[in-house]
């Protein structure tokens, strides 16, 4: 017996352990359009939707939905950054290269500019890549050769140099990078015997659980980091206690627990609010402003496109002193108005971002197949969806 492309999407859809609610809030449809799609009710998605759909199951290969000739799905959603190879060789080198041993300031301050040319340039992969293998052999080098407190320091380098790492790797088409990095950092971290590195490494490996619809272990990590952190000492540790909770709550929206995740986002609130009005970490970028543009990717994958467009109508992106994470909440308010049709205001969000990071968009697999999807409207909203679809290499 085949199987329609609608019992397709149901039997991975059930195989992913997702509702309809929660499936059609990360595709920007309601659960009622989920439910009719597998009925065969309506007409198969057309490919951007099928893509999407993929993405979040994911499926590797679209026939595995269509039932078709193969199509990888990397090859449309995901675009490779060119320096993408050295990178990697630089994480996969097994052997501690040799050279000068940095001391561990000297060592902080080159993490730090290459963190602070992540946030500030428009092209930020591109500003990242010459300078990621050489800070990674450094660190590794340091963190081997020196001792005692030094060493300790040296590892906390490497840890945020790996999570600068996963950040570049993530939506390329080398999954295994991105675990690699998330792997590496925790390890170091630990070995630092560093809580609150230990609870950055915990946030940014939950990230990776969350990618492969892992949201058990995701709560997981960030738990038990949260259990290391003392939050009355304010300052860094409050603010990763904050950022943890940030965490708790994208997971148990994914998994479509809503009183969990506003319970976990009010903590994450109100250490924000502790923190100050204007406050903002360094590279973290945690602040009222990022837990504020994070409530809006709440509503969206908790498919309340009403609550969600509301948020981010009176969101101000511009006290996000990051271009990437200026850009990364742009798409997600693009998002939620898709997910109420607004597919005029989308296609401006979008292009808000594309001016904020060339990058982002063009290596984000959502705002990739929300442009090819926009693309096959009439009038206007398409013109402006083939310009961006022209700028960030689209074929549609």
């Amino acid at each position: 017996m085949t199987l329609t492309v609608g019992q397709r999407i149901k039997m991975h859809r059930e195989r992913a352990g997702k509702t309809r609610a929660v499936l059609g809030g990360l595709v920007g449809r309601s659960a009622e359009w989920v439910k009719a799609v597998e009925a065969g009710r309506l007409l198969p998605p057309r490919l951007p939707m099928l893509l999407r759909l993929a993405e979040v199951l994911k499926i590797s290969d679209l026939a595995d939905l269509t039932g078709d000739q193969s199509l990888p799905v990397a090859s449309v959603t995901r675009a490779g950054h060119p320096d993408i190879p050295a990178v990697a060789a630089a994480m996969q080198r097994t052997t501690v290269p040799a050279g000068e041993v940095l001391s561990a300031e000297v060592l902080r301050a080159q993490v730090s500019q290459a963190w602070m040319l992540w946030h500030q340039s428009s092209t930020e992969r591109t500003a990242v890549a010459s300078l990621l293998p050489r800070i990674l052999d450094a660190a590794r080098l340091s963190a081997r050769r020196l001792d005692g407190n030094d060493r300790r320091l040296a590892l906390v380098e490497l840890a945020r140099t790996y999570h600068l790492a996963q950040l570049y790797t993530a939506h390329q088409p080398h999954p295994e990078l991105v675990w690699l990095a998330a792997d590496r950092a925790m390890l170091a971290a630990q070995e630092a015997d560093n809580p609150a590195a230990i609870a950055v490494a915990a946030w940014y490996y939950a990230h990776v659980y969350r990618s492969s619809a892992q949201i058990d272990a995701a709560e997981q990590v960030l738990t038990d980091a949260a259990a290391l952190l003392d939050p009355t000492t304010g300052g860094g540790q409050l603010a990763r206690w904050g950022q943890l909770h940030l965490g708790l709550a994208l997971g148990h929206s994914k998994a479509g627990r809503d009183g969990d995740a506003w319970r976990a986002w009010d903590i994450a609130d109100r250490t924000a609010t502790t923190l100050g009005t204007n406050y903002v970490h360094p590279w973290l970028m945690f602040g009222p402003t990022a837990v504020a543009a994070y409530a809006v990717t709440l509503e969206t994958d908790l498919c309340r496109p009403g609550e969600a467009t509301k948020r981010a109508d009176s969101t101000n992106y511009s006290a996000l002193p990051s271009r990437t994470r200026r850009a990364s909440a742009l798409i997600d308010a693009a998002r939620a108005h898709m997910l109420r049709r607004g597919e005029v205001a989308a296609v401006h969000l979008l292009g808000r971002a594309l001016k904020e990071s060339g990058d982002t968009v063009r290596h984000q697999p959502y705002a990739r197949s929300a442009v090819l999807e926009l693309c096959g409207r009439r009038g206007t909203v398409g013109e402006d969806a083939r310009e961006l679809a022209l700028t960030i290499g689209i074929d549609w």
